[in-house]
């Protein structure tokens, strides 16, 4: 009798391991805890123990729910945990999404109390994972939890099936998926890394971010997906692939002569900001910055200064039929709405300076007095804006590639004293080193051109094109600055060019602007704590404007 009824045990035994039955198996090896079998025993997750089971029994338990895992006894591996509803379906997605051939561990060793896991003894081991393109191999572990009554689980969380995996998140393997291979954004020569630049590196994770890639692959291995497939990190690679590349209308070459610039050992560590544009099509081609408050080149939004004359004397012949001949006295200083106004030092008075006199030492009174009585009528200040936005271009545009710019400002509706300031870039007037870049480009071009970063980026139009009168009176007066004027002692010896400086008062400090243009770029920088526009941005500007094509 009693030898019938071991063969029958058996044979029961056996058929219940072919089916995949946990139960079966722990009774088949003999898996107990305190003499009586474990299958005899459901883990109650409502009566944890407080005391981590000993490493013996976990590090034994561990090897049991792999050995199932290793046979994709998924139900059977699921069972083990403390939440099999969870465990079984993300151990078939472990399997599908890796189109697991074969997974095998080993170094089960189990390390004592759990750090993350209270009442639990961890478990660390090796995972070895067959999958198409190759093997996959790395160190894992577990929680093993006891109930109050010395049943044992695993306990369940994304990071069994790998480390770190978080809710949402897969394994694939195969041809990795968008995003595993970061986008590489480039300059216009389709190679140099815009990354390599310290003054871009905001710039190319923005544009990363945002713009579209082309071309490439992104090799086949093993990579970590979100819900809805996008790359989140690549875990392994088996054949490498080739980056999909952005390309910008940065300039390489001109890059890393802005780069020099912007530390230009005159300007002694003062934060300063420089763009470069190609006044032909709006495309920049150089963006340059330091200090520590972001980027001044694009955002860096302050008072302009003098520079916010060719916009001014725009006006002055546009609105009020002006010419570079028109009378502009330059006097020592001048009130307007109870406001009184001078002129920078070394500016001499000149009681029958012409506008383009008053345009090449700069001098405030001449632009005030002439602002103030043509361009304000009956309290409306208005005229400066609406040149700014009709000629311009002034407005909310975009550079493309979600990279951030700051607008510039010339309010419609300044009152007292700022409805005279704003004609010399002062009171409420602010502006950006791009803008003032693309001012320049504007007269030089006879025509605006929105700044671009990224070739195919949608260009806003100005509502008025330029006369090619007010342009070429702007070209005479910027010529004469660059050569015989404020902007002379930078600036003088190149061929070609016209420009504007400028000198802002900002609280207890001025800040130095100077823009400009030769045959092929325009460009304009700020120096924050310069002391004038031609000793401070005229260095930067200059190195520029003579780098070599």
């Amino acid at each position: 009798m009693n030898k019938v009824t071991r063969i029958a045990l058996a044979g029961s035994g056996t058929a219940l391991l072919f089916a995949g039955g946990m139960g079966a198996y722990n009774l088949v090896n003999g898996f107990t805890i305190d003499g009586q079998p474990q299958a005899t025993r459901r883990f109650d997750p409502t009566s944890l123990s407080n005391t981590p089971p000993p490493n013996g029994k976990a590090a034994e338990f561990t090897r049991r729910f792999l050995d199932d895992w290793a046979r994709q006894h998924f139900d059977g591996t699921a069972s083990q945990t403390d939440a099999p509803g969870t465990a079984s379906p993300a151990l078939r997605n472990y399997a599908k999404g890796l189109r697991l051939k074969k997974v095998s561990f080993g170094h089960v060793l189990a390390a004592g109390p759990s750090v993350v896991t209270k009442g639990a003894t961890k478990v660390s081991f090796d995972v070895t994972a067959q999958v198409p393109g190759g093997t996959w191999s790395y160190p894992s572990a577990v929680a093993v939890l006891q109930s109050t009554d010395g049943a044992l689980a695993i306990h369940w969380n994304d990071s069994v099936l790998y480390p770190g995996l978080s809710g949402g998140q897969s394994l694939t393997a195969g041809e990795l998926p968008p995003g595993a291979v970061p986008a590489k954004v480039v300059a216009g020569d389709g190679r140099t890394n815009l990354a390599d630049f310290p003054s871009l590196h905001d710039i190319a994770a923005a544009i990363r971010k945002n713009a579209k890639p082309r071309g490439g692959d992104s090799g086949t291995g093993i990579a970590v997906v979100d819900a809805n497939g996008v790359g989140v990190k690549t875990l392994k690679v088996f054949s490498k692939g080739q980056a999909q590349v952005v390309r910008t209308t940065i300039d390489a070459r001109l890059q890393a002569a802005a780069e020099n610039a912007v530390k230009d050992s005159h300007l002694q560590d003062k934060p300063a900001g420089t763009v470069a544009l190609d006044w032909r099509t709006g495309r920049i081609l150089a963006v340059a910055h330091t200090g520590g408050d972001g980027d001044i080149a694009i955002n860096g939004i302050k008072s302009p200064g003098s520079t916010m004359k060719i916009i001014t004397s725009a006006a002055l012949i546009d609105q009020a039929g002006l010419s570079p001949s028109s009378s502009a006295p330059c006097t020592d200083s001048l009130t307007a709405n109870s406001q009184v106004f001078h002129n920078d030092p070394g500016v001499r008075p000149n009681p029958r300076s012409t506008l383009a006199q008053g345009f090449t030492v700069s001098c405030n009174t001449s632009f005030i007095k002439d602002g103030f009585h043509h361009l304000v009528h009956n309290g409306d200040a208005s005229a400066l804006h609406n040149e700014a936005v009709n000629v311009f271009g002034m407005g909310d545009w975009s550079i493309g590639g979600g990279v951030a710019t700051t607008n510039p400002s010339i309010p419609p509706n300044v009152e007292g004293g700022d409805q005279a300031a704003q004609f010399i870039g002062q009171g409420k007037v602010t502006a950006t080193p791009l803008f003032m870049a693309s001012v320049a480009a504007t007269v030089r071009n006879a025509g605006f051109k929105q700044p671009i970063i990224l070739p195919a980026q949608h260009q806003e139009t100005a509502p008025r094109t330029i006369s090619s009168r007010t342009a070429g009176y702007l070209q005479s007066m910027m010529r004469d600055v660059a050569t015989e004027g404020t902007a002379a002692p930078r600036l003088s010896g190149l061929a070609g060019v016209g420009a504007k400086t400028g000198t802002a008062e900002e609280g207890d400090h001025t800040n130095g602007w100077l823009t400009a243009y030769d045959s092929r770029i325009s460009v304009a920088a700020l120096v924050e704590g310069g002391s004038s526009g031609v000793d401070s941005a005229g260095y930067v500007v200059r190195r520029l404007l003579a780098s070599p094509e």
